[in-house]
C-alpha cells in the first residue's frame, strides 16, 4: 500500500506536537506536578489543541479508504489501551505512596508516645526535660503536616532538627550516666522517634517520578490527535469530552501524589490526638 501524503503529513504534525510538549514538560515539570489545578488546565489544553490540529489535518487532507481506516483504527484503540493502563498504573502508585505516608504519621504518633512514657526511665530531672522537649517536638510534627508555604516549612524543619539535638543530647547524657538496660529502653525509644521523622520525610519525598508524567502526557496528547484525525464528524464534542476525560484522572493523581499542593492531604490526627493526651495529663 503506497504512503498517503496526508498521511506523512500527519505524522509530521503529530512529531511536532510530541517534541513541543515533550521540551515543555520537561521545563519546570516538578514544580507543575506539585499543584493539580495547574495539571488539569495544563493537560486540558494540551490535549485539546492536539486533538483540534489532528481534526484540521483530517478535513485538508482525503479521506482514508476502508483499509486505512481499519488500520487506523487499531493503531488508535492500541493507543487508548496503552494510556489507560498507565492512567491505571499511575494512580495506583499515587494511591500507594498515599497509603505509606499515612502510615508513617502513625508510626510517628506511636514512637513519640512510647518515648515520652518511657521517659520515666531516666533521672527525674532529665525525664522532665524530655517530656517538655518532646511536647514541643511534638508540635513542631504537627505543623509539618499542615504547613504549605515554603518558608514556614523550611524554618518548621530547622526547630525539628535543633529539638532533635536536644532531646538526644539529653537522653544520651542521662545513659551515659547510668548505663544500665533500663537506660537502653529510653535511648532505644528515643532512636525509633527520630527514625520515624526520617521514614516520615523520605515518604514525602517518594513521588511519581517526573519521567512517568512525561510518557503519560505525551500519550494523551498522541492518542487525542489520532482521535482528532479519525474523527469523522466535523466539530464532534469527543474532541472535547476526551481531553476532559484524560485531565481529570490526571488532576486526582496529582492531588493524592501532592503531599502539600493538593486538596487530599495526610491528616495528622495521630499526633494531634497524642499531644491533646499528653497536655491533659
Amino acid at each position: 500500500m503506497p504512503i498517503r501524503p496526508s498521511c506523512v503529513q500527519a505524522a509530521g504534525i503529530a512529531c511536532t506536537i510530541i517534541c513541543v510538549a515533550q521540551v515543555g514538560q520537561l521545563v519546570g515539570m516538578s514544580s507543575v506536578v506539585n499543584s493539580p489545578v495547574s495539571v488539569l488546565v495544563i493537560s486540558l489544553a494540551t490535549q485539546c489543541v492536539a486533538a483540534y490540529i489532528g481534526d484540521i489535518m483530517r478535513r485538508r487532507g482525503p479521506r482514508l479508504t476502508e483499509d486505512e481506516r481499519k488500520d487506523f483504527e487499531t493503531v488508535q484503540t492500541a493507543a487508548l489501551t496503552l494510556l489507560a493502563l498507565i492512567i491505571g498504573f499511575s494512580f495506583a502508585m499515587a494511591v500507594t505512596r498515599y497509603d505509606q505516608r499515612k502510615n508513617y504519621e502513625q508510626t510517628e504518633a506511636n514512637a513519640i508516645g512510647t518515648a515520652y512514657v518511657r521517659a520515666d526511665l531516666l533521672p527525674a530531672k532529665d525525664a522532665k526535660d524530655v517530656r517538655e522537649l518532646l511536647k514541643r517536638y511534638l508540635d513542631q510534627r504537627v505543623l509539618f503536616y499542615l504547613a504549605r508555604d515554603e518558608q514556614k516549612i523550611s524554618q518548621i524543619n530547622s526547630d525539628t532538627r535543633t529539638l532533635q539535638a536536644d532531646l538526644w543530647s539529653t537522653t544520651s547524657r542521662a545513659a551515659s550516666t547510668q548505663p544500665t538496660p533500663v537506660m537502653a529502653l529510653a535511648v532505644a525509644s528515643m532512636n525509633d522517634v527520630l527514625n520515624a521523622q526520617g521514614y516520615t520525610q523520605a515518604a514525602w519525598w517518594n513521588r511519581i517520578p517526573v519521567a512517568a508524567w512525561g510518557m503519560m502526557g505525551l500519550i494523551a496528547i498522541a492518542c487525542n490527535f489520532l482521535v482528532g484525525y479519525g474523527e469523522r464528524r466535523r466539530g464532534a464534542p469527543l474532541l472535547l469530552v476526551l481531553p476532559l476525560i484524560i485531565s481529570i484522572p490526571f488532576f486526582l493523581i496529582a492531588d493524592i501524589d501532592s503531599p502539600r499542593g493538593g486538596i487530599i492531604r495526610v491528616p495528622p490526627q495521630n499526633l494531634i490526638a497524642l499531644s491533646a493526651n499528653l497536655r491533659s495529663q
